[in-house]
């Protein structure tokens, strides 16, 4: 049998009714995961060969779903032997498999999309990342309801948000654990030796390569559940949108990211975090052209960017790319604790939400700034970002949507 036991097979007990696998990045989660359904349509783990009849497969969104969970190397597709593969059709969301079991795949962007279909199993990849994963979540468990033992796998990497907590803390939820190097002999050496350097022992690390659920640290400025509590489902026209640019002082392997987030303040007078487009490694050439993209995209009215490290050539690189860009150079004559504060308050009050999971950004936020650490690059643009868009007075502004 395949797996590494109580890493990436199912457990003993009889009375799981989810089967949570939290994992570091290419710790297997995604085999684990292709290889229980597997065995559900096939009915490989069953004493009568009984098989699952209609099976539910929900990934953050359908384009991860297609490319991890049903076409990527270690996806549905690739781990059947000829003659037992299931047939998939894209434009009907469908895998039929030559015994008659069916698998829908759905996206937990549409929770929707769940209500009126019935299934005996379920496939739930990276939940952690789920948009809407309270909402989707409560659809898939009305949904599972056939068989005699309706169950469903989750496979994610762990992060600290609701859904995980409720799973962890659910008596009927079987938990797996597995760490990135538990994994190491089908990954490459320099993959391994590579993110050990970058990451091992820090607080990233832990959870993407640990596979550690990794609460919020008491010292940082902002809160998950304030980010949480405030995240937007639908983004309103916005009355004005910034990218603001957080520049690396060099661009080599161990320079820091190019910090680069898009904000856009709404006609209801609240902030959205709309997009992180945030690069490491980053050329000059390559942070630039990814900003004018962005503000071009975005319809944005102005690019924000610090300029103490790299002063006028800031401004130039990017004006090589797009000279006709509206553009304001920052400066950075406060701390990075003191400049985030009063951007910190505007969460607590409810003024900023995210219009997405911007898992890199949310955990520099909800790191402590400590000395001698990692510069948060993603959370300094955030709050060039909101600065300029909530703190600053601004003159009358063109309308500009999403």
């Amino acid at each position: 049998m395949w797996g590494r036991e109580w890493k990436q097979l199912p457990p003993d007990a009889a009375d799981w009714r989810s089967w949570l696998i939290l994992g570091g990045r290419g710790a297997g989660k995604t085999r684990a995961g292709a290889e229980w359904v597997k065995a559900q349509a096939l009915g490989d783990w069953t004493d009568d060969g009984a098989h699952a009849e209609r099976i539910a497969i929900i990934g953050p969104t359908l384009d991860q779903a297609r490319a991890v969970m049903i076409e990527g190397k270690s996806g549905l597709l690739g781990i059947h032997m000829e003659g037992e593969r299931p047939r998939y059709e894209p434009s009907k969301r469908l895998l039929t498999w030559p015994n008659g079991a069916i698998a829908q795949v759905f996206s937990a962007d549409e929770p929707e999309s769940l209500r009126g279909p019935q299934f005996d199993a379920a496939w739930c990849d990276e939940i952690a990342k789920w948009r809407h994963a309270e909402a989707a979540w409560e659809m898939l468990a009305f949904a599972l309801r056939l068989g005699t033992q309706p169950r469903a796998v989750i496979t994610t990497t762990p992060r600290p948000v609701p859904i995980l907590k409720t799973l962890l803390a659910d008596p009927s939820t079987a938990v797996s654990r597995s760490a990135t190097f538990d994994n190491k002999a089908h990954l490459a050496k320099s993959f391994l030796a590579d993110v050990k350097d970058r990451y091992g022992g820090t607080r990233l690390g832990r959870q993407e390569l640990d596979g550690e659920l990794i609460e919020d640290d008491p010292d940082a400025l902002f809160r998950r559940a304030l980010i949480e509590r405030g995240r937007a489902r639908e983004v309103p026209e916005m009355k004005r949108i910034v990218i603001a640019v957080d520049p690396p002082a060099g661009h080599g392997k161990s320079s820091n990211a190019c910090g680069i987030v898009c904000v856009g303040l709404g006609f209801d007078g609240l902030a959205y975090v709309l997009d992180d487009h945030s690069l490491k490694p980053a050329k000059p050439l390559q942070w630039a052209e990814r900003v004018v993209a962005l503000y071009h995209a975005r319809a944005a009215c102005r690019v924000v960017a610090e300029v103490n490290q790299g002063g006028a050539m800031v401004e130039q690189v990017l004006r090589e790319v797009d000279g006709t860009l509206s553009f304001r150079a920052v400066h950075a004559t406060r701390g990075k604790r003191a400049r985030a504060e009063p951007v910190a308050a505007l969460y607590e009050q409810g003024r900023v939400r995210h219009a997405g999971v911007f898992p890199e950004l949310e955990d520099e936020m909800c790191s402590a700034l400590r000395e001698g650490a990692k510069s948060p690059d993603r959370m300094d643009a955030l709050v060039w970002a909101v600065s300029d868009l909530m703190l600053r007075r601004q003159a009358e502004p063109r309308v500009r949507s999403v």
